[in-house]
């Protein structure tokens, strides 16, 4: 029995093409800058998201932490929504590494309004944080794979633009939103003095991130990059596999959207979940179980050969990536019908 896997789009397994464009790839030491791949694929992710310079990262907890660090001080306070990835799922990275604080606001699935910003905004005192830099997500991973829409941006950037606050995207699963909207990387990005985003999930690299910005930006995240044990040497092997998911694997986003609407339409008709087909925008699906524990649902499926990820106590989430086929959802669907049978 295949087991399907709906866990996350972190699971994929790079392609026999993939892992050929990794085995002939040009190396040399990157701490030196002199790996060709590496240096090929920054490049190509600065020009794709219209910034002066990229850097690649192990991760994307290292991409977003790398932001916060160049962007602010010790000290600092850092505008954010509370369920994004930086406060909830980078381990208090933030206050670790760098020193700063969040300040943190409830969106709706994800998404913030420029004018809670601007009332977070802390006055000029010495009693409070100098409120330094604004983080969003696109797609926010907590709001369902939801798309934070342009024109908000564009509203929130004005307040930072007028306040002298600096702007960074989590833009782990960015591609996701541009093949969804239509809308290029670049029209996103330069609302942003920095951007992340992610090689290994969607796009279906094995391991990888990048972080651009402006060229006097990206040297000093370098500086900091070194110093949170990010330099790798022969990395082009991994960087050839990040090239080879921006040249492949970008426009296929589209077939993971089409499945998650699939698995979402399929599901709100099952007993003892609650799903909003109408809610799916990309790659994602969010179930609420009202029957059972959420974790109790995710183990019995485990059996019938279907990982799901259990986020909350009632709660599961679903994600569609390149390893899962469209008969794979009706699989999928097939096997919690006849085990809601049986469950009876």
């Amino acid at each position: 029995m295949k087991v399907i896997d709906l866990r996350s789009d972190t699971v994929t397994r790079p392609t026999p093409a993939m892992r050929q464009a990794m085995a002939e790839a040009e190396v040399g030491d990157d701490v030196f800058g002199e790996d060709p791949t590496v240096n090929a694929l920054q490049a190509r992710s600065a020009a794709l998201l219209g910034k002066e310079a990229a850097l690649f990262v192990p991760s994307g907890t290292m991409a977003n932490q790398l932001a916060i660090r160049t962007h602010t001080e010790p000290g600092d306070e850092v505008i954010i929504e509370g369920s994004s990835h930086p406060f909830n799922y980078e381990g208090g990275a933030t206050a670790a590494l760098s020193g700063v604080q969040f300040f943190t606001l409830p969106g709706r699935r994800g998404i913030l309004e420029a004018s809670q910003i601007e009332a977070a905004i802390r006055p000029p005192d010495h009693h409070y944080p100098r409120t330094r830099l604004v983080c969003l997500e696109n797609t926010h991973n907590r709001g369902g794979g939801s798309i934070f829409p342009l024109e908000k941006i564009l509203e929130i950037a004005g307040v930072a633009r007028d306040r002298g606050l600096a702007l960074h995207l989590d833009g782990a699963r960015l591609f996701n939103a541009c093949v969804a909207t239509g809308i290029k990387p670049a029209e996103y990005a330069r609302h942003f003095d920095s951007v992340s985003f992610c090689l290994s999930k969607g796009l279906g690299a094995p391991v990888g991130s990048l972080l651009a910005g402006s060229a006097a930006f990206i040297d000093r995240a370098h500086r900091f990059r070194k110093m949170f044990g990010g330099g790798m040497r022969q990395a082009g092997i991994l960087a050839a596999a990040g090239l080879y998911a921006l040249d492949h694997h970008i426009e296929r986003l589209e077939e993971d959207h089409r499945h998650a609407r699939l698995l979402a339409q399929g599901l709100a008709g099952f007993p003892g979940v609650e799903v909003k087909p109408e809610e799916v925008e990309t790659n994602m699906v969010f179930v609420r179980v009202t029957d059972r524990p959420a974790a109790e649902l995710a183990r019995a499926l485990r059996e019938q050969g279907v990982l799901l990820l259990a986020t909350a106590r009632d709660t599961i989430r679903c994600v569609t990536h390149l390893d899962v086929s469209e008969a794979d959802i009706h699989d999928a669907l097939a096997r919690i019908t006849e085990w809601l049978h049986h469950a009876g």
